[in-house]
């Protein structure tokens, strides 16, 4: 099935700012479904009670309306950062490559959004985040980068930010390309009177 959006922002405001691809669902079951599907994964719940126009969320059900997938990023007050979070896969469909979909649709969406670099933070999935691209990161360089994202709001408070695992990588490789015109020469240019 197609990932659809889920977004804390649609339940309050008109909705977000140019993202676009999935269509938007702002019903409280699916951000309820969301809830219990990232806790049940073991991931933080920072941010999905706090109405946001920077936090952009997926998910992605099976046939008999199952959660299986989520994926989302939250972006800096200037959209040049995203941290790339709540990606998490279901047992039942892990192995099929649906963890690199879905990590990879959070990092487009970023770079169609204007992010220039990524980040998230990830203490036991190292391997599976290189293979994506992503280089070890100072924790400290996260932060400032993306000082209002929940989660690192959340890891400050409690502490936690000293124990965390940062990695990034660059979006430019991912930012949509627009067609180029065919570079100007002698044997092209256009003559006078012709």
């Amino acid at each position: 099935m197609p990932l659809v959006r889920v977004s804390p922002w649609a339940t309050s405001h008109a909705g977000p700012p140019n993202v676009a691809s999935t269509p938007t669902v702002s019903m409280s079951a699916d951000l309820g479904d969301l809830r219990a599907f990232l806790a049940a994964s073991d991931l933080t719940l920072a941010g999905l009670d706090a109405p946001s126009p920077h936090l952009h969320l997926w998910i992605d059900r099976d046939p008999s309306g199952t959660i299986v997938g989520s994926t989302g990023y939250e972006s800096s007050a200037d959209g040049t950062h995203a941290l790339i979070r709540s990606v998490a896969v279901a047992a039942t469909v892990r192995s099929r490559g649906a963890g690199s979909r879905l990590a990879g649709h959070a990092l487009t969406q970023a770079a169609a959004a204007g992010a220039d670099h990524a980040w998230l933070f990830s203490r036991r999935s190292g391997p599976f985040w290189q293979k994506l691209g992503f280089t070890p990161a100072d924790r400290d360089a996260l932060a400032a980068a993306l000082p209002d994202a929940h989660q690192v709001q959340l890891f400050r408070a409690t502490g936690q930010l000293a124990h965390e695992v940062a990695w990034s990588r660059p979006l430019a490789d991912l930012r949509p390309t627009t067609p180029q015109e065919a570079p100007v020469t002698s044997d092209t240019a256009a003559r006078p009177g012709s």
